[in-house]
């Protein structure tokens, strides 16, 4: 049997991880998106840490339960400490999160995804807005450049790492993120921000919410920012600056006693240098309307509606403009004492048209895809308020496999009220993508590279056990997993012994397992201490009879360990100083060595209304490198940018 050689599988390979710089689109799976929690948790710096496990969160049951006794790793990032972290985009912000893998690609790209397979086209991660999916049928993956959220607007983020496809669909494989906004009612008044520093250049936002009548409220916002590039290893600029607008706007009516109803939208533009090369260009906007009636005391029903449009275009590589529609229906119903069920039905249409190059194509330039989902889920009180057990399942068509079913099983004991012990196994797909099947490199025959006709979705059996405990002042998550993959992405070569054309295929096997650890302890009512470890380990095989020798070295690039401390200080003099401490492990395969690094934010509340600090990211190195393979990395450079935040 005759490999490719390895220099074509270089080439190859780093044709594949450019399709990651064609950039950062939205929408096009099929997870069910509805659940939306009311509570807002704007005040939990002013609650103990019992009264905080004591938040609800949405995204493991698609409807409200306590954090501490839900029976998976999840993780809430408040809008407090959004506010004390001084990130200043999304994925900064997901840094909080340590069941996270988050590294900076350059000064727009970032590789994030959970226990495992990270890459620039991570596609085991499902990540909702307010639940409108951010994901593009290129690579089953998120651009990350394009979900520029006003941070301020964020309620929580619920950060699940494990399997979520029995509720969320294909793709919710090894985590979901759910970033959930404020309700209307929650930001009235005028909110005006801006600053500017050595790398992050400058930034400026403004937010005005007001009643409309007794039943009614709405926000709307802009904001924008500019960036300075990153630089190559030597300290040359890479000249990827670049610079983005957007505004928005959300309305909240309560239409009657227990119905209400939400209508929110974005419209946002963005120019990114390249050198050489005319800008890159990133746009789009979406709309999203929800409904939702208690009809009794035991039972909810949601609808939602959403259109996503965006568009890029990298002049003379690729350009695409996708619109989605999506549409979902969601009942929560108590059955009994005993049963809390769950049930809903999807459909997703995708209009997808690429603009290919001579570098690349996909092919047929222009698709319509179709899915149709439907779940069902029933948690079950074997002994109320200590033992519970939840069986589910997801049935989902899509236009590339058919019919795919996703069942999960969980099991949730709380021996006793300071702590919950909970195990599950679980099933979850990721479903082919363009990409998959219809990636062709150079963009006319003879081809290089291939999309897989065949190419059928890649399995995943997870199974998890942790244990949360809450005291007065601590509380400590462990979870520990192991997962098996089957039907990994590979490179097989479609005429042996000739080493090209190489078409992608389903020629490996993998496994991932590890622990992760998380804490936090109350050190006073002014000190607040968060810490988070994780170990992990991923290994990819050919299966026999594959020609692929590349051991999963394009499906996953992972430390294998990361420890994150964050630290949170009320001062005297009404000032507050934050610090995030992180230290990452070497990424092996892309010879990434192992770095530390310190962000701190200090801030001084002047007066009421008006906040006033300063933000220090990157601090112990002028530059360090994060991802990539040594011969085109960018590394990240160390900032401080100053801001003035004033509410009216």
């Amino acid at each position: 049997m005759r490999l490719v050689p390895a220099a074509s599988m270089r080439t190859i390979l780093l044709a594949m991880t450019a399709i990651a710089t064609v950039g950062r689109g939205a929408s096009a799976q099929r997870p069910d998106s509805l659940a939306q929690p009311t509570d807002s948790v704007a005040a939990l710096k002013a609650l103990s840490l019992e009264q905080l496990m004591n938040v609800e969160v949405t995204s493991v049951s698609k409807r409200p339960e306590r954090l501490s006794q839900v029976p998976s790793a999840i993780q809430v990032i408040t809008q407090e400490d959004l506010r004390r972290s001084g990130a200043s985009n999304l994925p900064e912000a997901l840094r909080l999160a340590t069941n996270l893998e988050v590294a900076q690609v350059d000064s727009r790209q970032w590789a994030i995804s959970a226990r495992g397979f990270n890459s620039t086209t991570a596609n085991k991660l499902l990540v909702l807005i307010d639940g409108r999916t951010v994901y593009t049928p290129l690579y089953s993956g998120v651009f990350w450049d394009a979900q520029d959220i006003s941070l301020s607007d964020v309620d929580r983020i619920e950060v699940i790492s494990g399997p979520g496809a029995t509720l969320w669909g294909a793709n919710a494989v090894n985590g979901v993120i759910n970033i959930i906004t404020k309700d209307a009612k929650d930001t009235p008044g005028l909110l005006v921000s801006g600053g500017g520093g050595t790398e992050l250049r400058g930034l400026g936002s403004a937010r005005y919410g007001a009643a409309l009548g007794a039943s009614a409220r709405f926000r709307a916002y802009a904001k924008g920012f500019t960036r300075e590039p990153t630089v190559f290893p030597n300290g040359q600029d890479a000249g990827d600056d670049w610079h983005a607008e957007q505004g928005g706007f959300r309305m909240d009516w309560d239409l009657s006693e227990g119905s209400h109803l939400t209508l929110e939208g974005d419209l946002y533009d963005g120019r990114i240098s390249q050198p050489g090369a005319a800008d890159v260009v990133v746009s789009g906007h979406n709309a999203i309307a929800r409904w939702s009636r208690t009809t009794s005391a035991h039972s909810t029903l949601t609808a939602q509606l959403y259109y996503d449009r965006t568009h890029r275009d990298i002049p003379a590589t690729f350009g695409e403009d996708l619109d989605t529609y999506d549409v979902d229906l969601q009942q929560h119903a108590t059955l009994g004492t005993r049963h809390e069920v769950v049930w809903g039905v999807g459909y997703r249409l995708i209009n997808d048209r690429v603009a290919n190059s001579a570098g690349l194509a996909f092919l047929p330039p222009h698709v319509t895809r179709q899915w149709f989902t439907g779940f069902l889920q029933d948690e079950i009180a074997l002994v109320p308020d200590r033992l519970r057990v939840t069986l589910g399942t997801k049935l989902e068509h899509n236009d590339y496999t058919g019919v795919e079913i996703q069942p999960s099983a969980r099991l949730n004991w709380a021996p006793r009220a300071s702590g919950t012990l909970w195990a599950a196994v679980s099933r979850a797909l990721r479903t082919p993508s363009r990409l998959d099947r219809e990636l062709f490199i150079p963009g006319q025959a003879p081809y290089a590279l291939a999309g897989g006709p065949n190419f059928h979705s890649e399995e995943e059996l997870a199974y998890e056990v942790g244990y949360r405990h809450e005291a007065q002042a601590l509380a400590v998550t462990i979870a520990t997993f192991y997962n098996r993959y089957y039907g990994l992405r590979s490179l097989e070569q479609a005429n042996p012994p000739n080493p090209l054309p190489v078409v992608i295929g389903n020629g490996q096997d993998g496994e991932s397992y590890g622990t992760e650890v998380t804490g936090e302890y109350r050190v006073s009512g002014r000190w607040r201490l968060r810490a988070g470890y994780t170990e992990l380990r991923v290994h990819i095989w050919p299966v026999p009879g594959s020609t692929d020798s590349t051991h999963g070295s394009a499906e996953s690039h992972d430390p294998e360990r990361q420890l994150a401390v964050v630290s949170s200080t009320d001062l005297p003099g009404h000032l507050r100083l934050d610090g995030v401490l992180r230290y990452v492990g070497a990424i092996a395969n892309q010879q990434v060595p192992a770095y530390a690094e310190l962000n701190a934010r200090l801030s001084w509340q002047a007066a009421e209304p008006l906040e006033v600090s300063i933000v220090g990211q990157n601090l112990l190195h002028a530059h360090h490198a994060e991802f990539g393979a040594a011969a085109t990395r960018q590394e990240i450079k160390r900032g401080v940018y100053g801001s003035v935040t004033w509410h009216f």
